[in-house]
């Protein structure tokens, strides 16, 4: 890939980061696995029990399909490509944002996509819940909006067309592509779950990612922040519940917005009994 950024431009190759070949490590040995040994009944019981069958996630409660699917791919090309879009686009990230965010991002667009597939399948919207999906695209796709979101200006110029193109301009095209190929029905390819995978790299970077020049939280921030939330709301329901019960008991008692006892002299004091303190 060739990178370029104002007048430079630079042929170069990706680093193999820790994420990127662990990814890497895990979807080839997969692959080489089915390929050498798997018969057909146990290629037919992986796509079944490990690929993402929409009525098997739901109904029979196989819920490891919406991470495992994302490992397994059908045929050499389907496999190269999204090994290449891991290293060549992820390790960008990882350098970049960390292991951690990285994954966050990536496995964001594989559980994304998984969603977006099996919502509209069950809705019958160009598939079905019986259909399998297999392959990392979900994944892949989070990855390429969210550089050109975040790395939108980069040029970059993809073997074997002889032009250089900036990453957002190639995103663009890339998702009109998809979903024009997903409204024609795109043969074999699950088109679906490459908008899916799009949509929820486009949610990650825009409202949970940690970007380069400012820090966001995390969606494990996210979720620990919300779960405080959800605490502090039931302090301050309890408060109130037991300010009625002792009203109801000839006894006053107050809490403020946080759910914590206020004593009477502190009341006092905030409602003007004091006759000390800054007067503005």
């Amino acid at each position: 890939m060739i990178r370029s950024t104002g007048r430079e431009m630079t042929l170069s190759f990706p680093p193999f980061t820790r994420a990127v070949i662990w990814l890497l490590g895990i979807n080839t040995a997969i692959f080489l696995g089915l390929t050498a040994f798997g018969s057909f009944s146990v290629i037919s019981w992986v796509y079944e029990h490990l690929g993402l069958v929409p009525a098997r996630t739901v109904l029979h409660l196989e819920v490891w399909q919406i991470i495992t699917y994302s490992f397994i791919h059908v045929g050499f090309w389907h496999w190269f490509g999204n090994m290449l879009g891991i290293w060549m686009f992820g390790s960008t990230f990882e350098s970049s944002w960390r292991m951690r965010r990285f994954l966050e991002l990536y496995f964001t667009g594989v559980v994304g996509a998984a969603i977006t597939t099996i919502l509209l399948s069950f809705a019958h919207i160009l598939t079905s819940p019986t259909i399998p999906t297999v392959g990392a695209s979900g994944g892949v796709f989070a990855i390429l909006m969210a550089y050109g979101m975040v790395f939108g200006e980069n040029e970059i110029f993809l073997f074997p067309f002889p032009f250089l193109i900036k990453a957002k301009y190639f995103v663009l095209i890339l998702i009109v592509v998809t979903v024009a190929f997903a409204i024609s029905g795109g043969g074999s390819t699950a088109y679906l779950a490459h908008l899916g995978g799009l949509f929820f790299g486009y949610l990650y970077v825009k409202f949970g990612a940690a970007r380069k020049t400012s820090r966001q939280a995390s969606p494990s921030e996210w979720y620990y922040g919300l779960k405080n939330s959800y605490y502090r709301w039931k302090r301050r329901r309890a408060a109130r519940k037991f300010e009625v019960y002792m009203r109801k008991h000839d006894r006053d008692v107050k809490f403020d917005d946080l759910g914590n006892y206020i004593p009477p002299d502190d009341r006092d004091k905030k409602n003007g009994g004091s006759k000390s303190g800054w007067v503005n």
